[in-house]
């Protein structure tokens, strides 16, 4: 990993190239959408968005990438996510899978202040709250929304990519892919990426009309 600390800072710097749409994630198909990239931010150490069970104000949930699909009104919003795991060992893959495994609680995706009223991104200097659809001014209180749907991307190292595809059957909403893959500077572009990713979809359970 010449010119980066650790493994951490690498995955982040390549996920900040990532458009505010997933790689490959299909567009909206008879309404609207609103994909936001919430982590990793633009600018280090900024305020990101992050997950946590309900009425819980401290064990937090901080994806290596979050993407966040804003519906609903604002008077019932939602958010659809993709969050993007990068696993350098067994048990931090385990770890990671516990916190994203189907139970009875809703997550809550929250967005703090400082995050919404930022650009969306370098190229786009419209607030990010008005891109959501679904604030009708100007935030003072941070976006506290339950997530309606989880989608999870995992990034595993070689060795321990091939044993878990060989062995191990996911749960409907994981994705596993090879680090290597992730960290890849062309991975938004690459074909085999965009096909893993628009499987992930909520669109890919449905036959397309027509």
């Amino acid at each position: 990993m010449p010119g980066y600390r650790s493994l951490d800072s690498l995955v982040r710097a390549r996920l900040r190239t990532w458009p505010q749409r997933p790689p490959g994630f299909p567009g909206a198909s008879g309404g609207s959408e609103a994909w936001l990239r919430g982590r990793p931010a633009d600018v280090a150490n900024a305020h990101e968005p992050y997950l946590k069970l309900p009425g819980s104000d401290r064990m937090r949930t901080l994806p290596d990438g979050l993407w966040l699909n804003f519906g609903g009104t604002p008077a019932e919003p939602f958010a659809d996510i993709l969050a993007i795991e990068a696993c350098g060992t067994l048990p931090n893959l385990l770890d990671k899978r516990s916190r994203f495994a189907p139970s009875t609680h809703s997550l809550m995706a929250v967005c703090p202040v400082p995050w919404l009223l930022a650009p969306v991104s370098p190229n786009d200097t419209a607030a990010r709250w008005r891109a959501t659809g679904v604030i009708i001014g100007e935030p003072s209180q941070p976006l506290i929304l339950p997530v309606r749907d989880v989608r999870v991307l995992y990034a595993l190292k070689q060795r321990h990519y091939a044993g878990f595809a060989a062995s191990q059957v996911p749960h409907t909403h994981e994705f596993f892919m090879p680090m290597d893959a992730l960290v890849d500077a062309e991975a938004p572009r690459n074909p085999a990426v965009r096909a893993l990713l628009a499987r992930a979809s909520a669109r890919a359970h449905f036959m397309p009309a027509g």
